[in-house]
């Protein structure tokens, strides 16, 4: 689609997320009017190294890793495709719930290591499952989980309609559910939105969900919570540093995946396409031609 307009492509030489200083000296040599962004750092530093930048298409939901100030501050229009991956997220989402209750993924560890390893799980029939952030991935998995028989509990600031959900407040979602699961953005206002307070208040032996952004969770906390069995159980897929190499690793009741809730082949070409067609409406609502 882009070669068709004329545009010359420049693809990230390292095959893997950016550094800042990556991404400023990648801008720097070559200059480009339009960027496929991923979730490498976008920030005045590289902003400020050319003046030809005028359009960033996020190929995801997430605008965190983007400097929205500064990107308005050079006139950088900044888009996102928030549609595709709603459906891949919900239903890693529901897998990871399914994985965690049944011990699907203990089972197949024992088995691997020569053990007949058949734990008792537990059903997801009947569960009260709370969903915090109720957007788009938030509300089609309430309406997933509404054919499993569970009650489903919302929190969210903007949504007003509840549909497969009842909406009560974060604190009531904590103390009720059975199962959290986070969906909401990243940003200096939910850092740690799940710390040691937080996580003090949901029930005993809960299981936490985060298929949304690193940072949502305080690792450090969510550790204490696994090993003293606070909680049952957690499923991470977004870390605060990823690749993520720290101490979860050595415990047996989390389920770890790595940043793969959009991972879905039909997914991902439909937010590749739409980040396409975002970056080619934003260059030509700015003037540019190829």
């Amino acid at each position: 689609m882009l070669k068709a307009k004329g545009y010359q492509l420049v693809f990230n030489p390292f095959k893997r997320k950016l550094s800042a200083e990556e991404v400023s000296t990648l801008i720097e040599e070559y200059r480009p009017i339009g960027m496929i962004a991923g979730v490498e750092p976008l920030n005045r530093g590289a902003f400020i190294k050319t003046k030809e930048l005028k359009a960033i298409s996020r190929c995801g939901i997430g605008l965190d890793s983007v400097d929205l100030e500064a990107a308005k501050e050079f006139s950088i229009k900044v888009t996102n495709t928030p549609d595709a991956p709603t459906i891949a997220v919900a239903e890693l989402t529901l897998g990871m719930i399914l994985s965690l209750l049944r011990k699907i993924h203990i089972s197949d560890s024992g088995i691997r290591k020569g053990k007949w390893t058949r734990p008792y799980g537990s059903l997801l029939h009947g569960k009260t499952i709370g969903i915090i952030g109720c957007g788009r991935i938030g509300s089609y998995l309430a309406k997933l989980l509404h054919t499993f028989g569970c009650k489903v509990l919302g929190c969210d600031q903007v949504c007003k309609i509840e549909e497969n959900f009842t909406l009560v407040d974060a604190e009531s979602i904590l103390k009720k559910s059975d199962i959290v699961s986070l969906h909401i953005p990243y940003s200096e206002t939910t850092h740690h939105f799940i710390n040691s307070n937080r996580i003090s208040m949901m029930k005993d032996g809960a299981y936490l969900i985060n298929a949304a952004r690193g940072g949502l969770v305080d690792e450090s906390a969510l550790y204490e919570a696994l090993t003293t069995r606070k909680l049952a159980g957690a499923a991470i897929d977004s870390f605060e540093e990823e690749p993520y190499s720290g101490n979860l690793r050595n415990l047996d009741n989390i389920l770890m995946t790595g940043h793969i809730g959009s991972y879905a082949k039909e997914s991902r070409i439909m937010m590749e396409m739409e980040a396409v067609e975002n970056l080619l409406s934003a260059l030509k609502s700015t003037g540019e031609n190829q």
